[in-house]
């Protein structure tokens, strides 16, 4: 008995853990009617909350300026320095989701997180035959998005071509776990990316070394998982990437050495199409950095029932 009221004790003078722990994923209707996705991942050190935002652009980054005032957690965004005032986030934990409002300057939207899945699943035992997504001939399965009529995207001796900076391209199928494989082709100073369910980007890119950090380099999971090995860069040869994305758990093998070893993704990357992560989702190619990319032999293998 004594020793129970003394568990009971400790409990109960044990801190709560604050309600905004978690990671959590934002679908914002821009006033166009545009899907922005964004996130947030909190967690806690020592009482004190530490939180990593991820914006509907660019990359992921810890916020500085966090503080909790009462049931409302708030958090400025950006960096101080800028023109514009930096925008806020006032949110609430209401049931099993974050409720609040997102400011700047005399705007204010009403935004709503929910709790991003976990997925964790077991690798399928088996992959059907790896099938194509490009045919060589023509664009069918894909469409461009973003500025569709700002579309570069064309098919030229046999390969997927973006002839300038324009329009994004997605597949008009969906996917959940799979096998990836295609090969690209770069310019010098190339900037683009290979996006997974539509909200992950292999980052592909041929800049100089020093315009990057590793997790934003080539291969990398864009501002969340830089490659174990940094390959030669060759401009204007064809590179190939294998691609095994179950859940969250994600491997890399770029020219048949794995750079990404069975990591785990935590969040959506800037230019998610939504922030759905439990869907299935589309594969979609970044066009509106820069042209001159080349693509040839994209596939795709399944889980076997």
């Amino acid at each position: 008995m004594l020793r129970f009221a003394l568990l009971l004790l400790l409990a109960l003078s044990l801190p709560a853990a604050s309600p905004f722990l978690g990671r959590w994923n934002f679908n914002i209707t821009s006033p166009t009617g545009a899907t922005r996705a964004s996130w947030l991942g909190i967690t806690e050190n020592n009482g004190a909350l530490q939180v990593w935002y991820q914006p509907a652009g660019g990359n992921v980054y810890q916020l500085e300026d966090v503080r909790v005032e009462g049931a409302k957690l708030l958090l400025t965004l950006g960096r101080p320095g800028g023109k514009m005032p930096r925008p806020t986030l006032e949110l609430e934990r209401v049931g099993n989701s974050l409720k609040g409002f997102s400011r700047q300057g005399d705007s204010s939207q009403a935004i709503e997180g929910t709790p991003a899945p976990t997925l964790n699943r077991p690798l399928p035992k088996a992959w059907s035959k790896p099938e194509s997504l490009f045919n060589g001939k023509d664009l069918s399965g894909w469409e461009p998005i973003g500025r569709p009529e700002n579309n570069h995207w064309i098919v030229r001796d046999g390969y997927l071509v973006n002839q300038a900076k324009g329009a994004n391209l997605k597949s008009l199928r969906k996917f959940d776990d799979f096998k990836l494989h295609f090969e690209v082709n770069y310019p010098d100073h190339a900037n683009s990316g290979f996006y997974l369910r539509g909200r992950y980007e292999i980052q592909l890119e041929s800049e100089p070394l020093t315009q990057n950090p590793p997790e934003r380099r080539i291969g990398s999971i864009y501002g969340r998982i830089a490659p174990t090995r940094d390959l030669p860069r060759k401009i204007e040869v064809w590179d190939s990437f294998d691609v095994t994305l179950v859940g969250r758990t994600l491997t890399v093998v770029r020219n048949g050495v794995t750079t990404i070893d069975r990591k785990e993704i935590e969040g959506i990357t800037g230019g998610a199409l939504d922030a759905n992560e439990a869907e299935p989702g589309p594969f979609y190619i970044q066009g509106d950095h820069t042209g001159g990319l080349k693509f040839r032999n994209i596939t795709v293998a399944l889980p076997k029932p």
